[in-house]
């Protein structure tokens, strides 16, 4: 049971979440802001999360809520951990599971020794693209619905920091990872463009965030468990 009181989520509280599969960053902070609604009778109520991570992306998500939200901005800039699974020998449009494949390449030339040598290229201050499957805006107009009506627009890329690239398991088509990375770093752009860099394509196939600066994934609640300790009761999502 959540024994906090109302002035307690009113004067700010930063809340860890684990995303679970499939939903989105809006749906888990729709979930703690009703589920802190309906506790203390609140009309309104302010709540944000500090960082947005994809509805096939699991892992945590840090909520700030009442005069925390204030607190967003700094926590939004902090060095991200995620670990995950990057296929290679196949290509998608949205660089990850939410489009079909619409290529395929070979994957036999690729050695430990290969892969440790093209890693080197990830490593430190690099530039990136960011998908054209992605909420930034160009125009005024979200880059994914470009994509989704067929359009072409071009991407600028962007300076981002990647510290650690290693690959904590190998086993063809599939590499496991961990990668240590700043704001506004695209994981899914790091999956592709290190299957481009092998000559083999890639995809990300599994991604989960473990850490936002101190933060960790470990000391995250789901949130239909933060409700059901708030509110006493079982709740559906």
């Amino acid at each position: 049971m959540d024994s906090r009181s109302k002035e307690d989520f009113l004067d700010g509280q930063i809340l860890l979440i684990d995303k679970p599969l499939g939903w989105s960053s809006f749906q888990a902070v729709n979930k703690l802001k009703w589920a802190i609604r309906s506790k203390f009778k609140l009309k309104k109520f302010k709540i944000g999360h500090a960082g947005t991570l994809d509805p096939l992306a699991t892992g945590l998500l840090i909520i700030c809520c009442g005069k925390f939200t204030k607190k967003i901005p700094e926590l939004q800039g902090q060095v991200k951990e995620y670990t995950g699974t990057i296929t290679l020998g196949a290509t998608t449009p949205s660089y990850d599971l939410e489009t079909e494949v619409d290529q395929t390449y070979p994957t036999e030339h690729i050695t430990k020794a290969l892969l440790n040598e093209t890693l080197l290229q990830f490593i430190g201050d690099i530039e990136q693209r960011p998908p054209v499957f992605s909420a930034l805006k160009k125009d005024g107009k979200r880059l994914y619905e470009y994509a989704r009506e067929g359009k072409d627009v071009e991407i600028k890329t962007r300076t981002v920091n990647v510290s650690t690239f290693e690959i904590t398991e190998m086993k063809l088509p599939e590499l496991k990872f961990r990668i240590v990375c700043s704001k506004g770093t695209y994981i899914r752009s790091l999956a592709h463009d290190l299957g481009q860099a092998l000559g083999s394509g890639g995809h990300l196939s599994e991604l989960r965030r473990t850490k936002i600066g101190e933060y960790n994934v470990n000391t995250a609640t789901d949130p239909n468990v933060f409700a059901e300790n708030l509110l006493g009761k079982t709740t559906k999502s």
